[in-house]
């Protein structure tokens, strides 16, 4: 067997304590937007003022979004932000839907990002795209290690089950 230096079961466990890491960082935010209380409204007003000058922070286009979008409706971004963050947390630390919650979350920082705001942004996002271009190495230790063969197994059958009914 052919294995990728960064796929071996030893550099999956680095790759699982990163992943751990990410984890973490994204459920102690949510956790303390949902318990200390959350409103985007003047994060959102803060972008979309970020958005004159002659160098915006924020661009035209994204500031346009914030202000038709995401600020009339900041009572859904209230409830999707923190809560997203909590199960991209919860998702990483366990190997759960490990793809799909480094997908979300480099989108949360992307959009973060566009709105203005650094802070530890960069890093999280680029440790995200990290693990997504290590792909199957970062949940090795996880859930989904088990998981997905168990679902692709699941799907695999119930097509065969109805190819047979369909042959017949």
């Amino acid at each position: 067997m052919n294995t990728k230096w960064w796929k071996t079961p030893i550099v999956s466990a680095i790759w699982a304590v990163v992943r751990i890491w990410l984890g973490y960082q994204w459920l102690t935010a949510g956790f303390h937007k949902i318990t200390d209380g959350f409103d985007a409204s003047g994060f959102l007003t803060g972008a979309i003022a970020k958005a004159g000058g002659e160098h915006p922070a924020v661009q035209g286009w994204y500031a346009a979004f914030l202000e038709n979008f995401a600020l009339p409706n900041v009572d859904l971004f209230n409830f999707l932000i923190p809560w997203g963050e909590v199960l991209v947390g919860i998702g990483l630390i366990v190997g759960i839907a490990t793809i799909p919650a480094l997908i979300a979350g480099a989108f949360m920082n992307l959009n973060f990002l566009l709105a203005g705001t650094v802070s530890t942004n960069p890093i999280l996002y680029t440790v995200a795209i990290i693990l997504l271009f290590v792909g199957s190495a970062s949940y090795y230790w996880g859930g989904d290690r088990f998981l997905i063969p168990m679902v692709k197994n699941y799907f695999a059958n119930r097509s065969s089950k109805s190819n047979n009914r369909q042959a017949a």
